[in-house]
């Protein structure tokens, strides 16, 4: 009898793993009613405190048009502020549902750890960003020079090869969080900083003084596709991600805007009727509603809208599209398409 109990007690403790361990990330984000998302909280125009204390930014939208999609509240999300060090081990620990910021996929990060990275955003690559008065108009001229940057990114990798490729010396001065960066560049503690091109295009829009004082130097080293990224043990959570994001960019490619996104499901076009929900359920085959696009759209706008909002020639950060534009105006930015 004292042995049958045991199996028994043992079978139900094992049912009870299968249980929990079968239950969906979009489950238990609906049971807790919110989405965790992890960002940075630091960085201006990606993901940083508005005039009003609200997380505002680039990454931040993608975020809000996740919850949009899930809720139909893009406000229904807690932002998780994590440094370049934790940032990774927060999204495999569980701590956060997605991780939006700045992070570069690469194949030692998708394969191997357990993520997987679901799309990517924005197409960057690494710079160096110097004062005026040092005279220097080319990252060709930094040998000996002190280099601020952080720790536990590609960033201090890329830094490294840079220099050893052109055999120049350098001195890295390195950091866990951007706001001691900041300080040390802007102080003099060192004579250069790098990091992405839209990083330093935001600590430059919020130097001390006059951003005009420093130049982002020409060279760009590296290749950085900045992607969000999910655990890689919940199919449905990384296709709800991913085609959340690639609805923003669809809906810039035909037109549809947080202003029109209703009237446009008056539409005679399939491919904005699919898109839109009107016609098919798409929106079944990743556990939501047919109306999803309508929603994250209908929250945070289109590809273009979040990137001129947050980051455009018309923010402080004054970034050209560049290859972020449509496939369709010259850049490289491509969804795939919803049907």
């Amino acid at each position: 009898m004292k042995s049958w109990k045991l199996l028994a007690a043992s079978a139900l403790g094992v049912a009870l793993m299968a249980g929990n361990a079968s239950a969906s990330t979009l489950d238990t984000i609906k049971e807790r009613g919110k989405l965790l998302c992890g960002s940075n909280g630091k960085t201006a125009g990606f993901s940083a405190p508005d005039a009003n204390g609200k997380m505002a930014g680039f990454d931040v939208d993608f975020c809000r048009a996740i919850s949009a999609a899930v809720f139909n509240d893009p406000d229904k999300v807690e932002y998780v502020p994590l440094t370049s060090k934790q940032r990774l081990t927060a999204l495999q620990s569980g701590e956060i549902d997605v991780l939006s910021r700045t992070t570069t996929m690469t194949m030692s990060r998708d394969a191997g750890m357990g993520l997987s990275f679901a799309a990517t955003t924005i197409y960057d690559g690494q710079g160096f960003m110097v004062a005026k008065k040092l005279g220097v108009t080319s990252a060709k001229e930094l040998d000996g020079a002190a280099v601020c940057t952080r720790t536990g990114t590609n960033t201090e990798l890329n830094m490294a090869d840079f220099f050893n490729k052109n055999k120049m010396d350098y001195k890295p001065v390195v950091f866990e969080d951007r706001s001691e960066e900041r300080a040390a560049f802007f102080s003099g503690r060192c004579d250069v900083m790098t990091a992405d091109l839209t990083g330093l295009a935001g600590v430059r829009a919020n130097a001390p003084g006059n951003p005009d004082d420093y130049a982002i130097l020409p060279e760009v080293i590296s290749k950085e596709p900045l992607s969000i990224a999910v655990r890689s043990d919940d199919a449905e959570w990384f296709s709800l991600v991913r085609w959340v994001t690639y609805a923003l960019i669809n809906a810039e490619e035909m037109g549809i805007t947080a202003a029109n996104v209703e009237k446009m499901k008056m539409s005679q076009d399939p491919a904005i009727q699919r898109l839109l929900g009107v016609n098919g359920n798409l929106g079944e085959k990743i556990g939501l509603s047919n109306d999803w696009a309508v929603r994250a759209i209908g929250a945070v706008g289109n590809y273009s809208e979040i990137f001129e909002r947050n980051i455009g020639t018309n923010s402080p950060l004054k970034i050209e599209r560049g290859i972020n534009a449509l496939w369709s105006d010259g850049g490289i930015l491509y969804a795939a398409p919803v049907r």
